[in-house]
């Protein structure tokens, strides 16, 4: 287990308490003492419990999957970073292409909310890729390099070294359709040179870049396998045993 690797579940919207906790016992027990980090993206309702969980169990951890990036206030319905720390969470997740689509995110504001949950001890997951027109014209690496740019560009090194990338293709999330191993590794490879030039291979040799599109069993191994992909951000197959365990073992 190299100090990079990781395997992300993003439940999203799913799961109740008593599903939730059922689920990450039943995970636990099936995959035991993991060969990567694992990290369980759960509703906000769950963090606690969760973590109580995880906290038993060496290689676990939770993440939230959003905050608001104000430290308090009238914002009703929301949880800022100090919220999260003082519960104990592990990791946060942002910039997600949900956020972006759903609630009009921008990396000008996720890039508020990295500096947040840092300065709170929190460590960000943060989101990037591109939609499938980006893709079919030929402008993947402009648009994700201006993402990474905007979000991540103004932290300084020591930061840096605190952030997972996800890359996640949005025309392969919930769509079945999967980048090729070596689509991955390509903008994996680009994602990794990007962080090179602006804070060093040192860190950029360091820098945990996930894969986020349809990850399932069947095809885990292989998009694992490439050089610059060091696990996956999981969406539905983290949802069952009988999916995220292979994917953890994959890793």
């Amino acid at each position: 287990m190299t100090s990079r690797t990781m395997v992300a579940g993003n439940w999203k919207m799913n799961t109740t308490p008593t599903q939730g906790k059922a689920l990450a016992e039943d995970i636990i027990a099936a995959a035991g003492t993991p060969p990567t980090k694992v990290v369980f993206g759960v509703p906000a309702i769950q963090l606690m419990s969760i973590k109580e969980i995880t906290a038993q169990h060496e290689g676990y951890f939770v993440a939230a999957q959003n905050m608001h990036h104000k430290d308090n206030g009238a914002y009703t319905g929301e949880l800022s970073a100090a919220m999260l720390a003082d519960a104990g969470v592990d990791y946060v997740i942002l910039g997600h292409s949900e956020r972006r689509e759903y609630f009009g995110e921008n990396d000008s504001l996720v890039n508020i909310k990295i500096n947040k949950a840092l300065n709170a001890g929190l460590l960000p997951i943060y989101c990037c890729g591109e939609k499938l027109d980006i893709r079919e014209a030929g402008n993947h690496e402009m648009i994700v390099g201006k993402q990474i740019e905007q979000a991540l560009f103004s932290l300084d090194p020591a930061q840096m070294e605190k952030v997972v990338i996800a890359y996640e293709p949005v025309w392969a999330i919930g769509t079945g359709v999967t980048a090729s191993p070596e689509q991955a590794q390509e903008m994996h490879s680009f994602i990794r040179q990007m962080v090179a030039n602006q804070f060093g291979d040192t860190i950029a040799n360091s820098t945990t870049i996930l894969y986020g599109g349809s990850v399932k069993p069947d095809n885990a191994e292989e998009l694992f396998g490439m050089e610059d992909v060091d696990g996956g951000l999981v969406g539905g197959a983290s949802l069952s045993v009988e999916n995220f365990v292979p994917i953890i073992k994959a890793r």
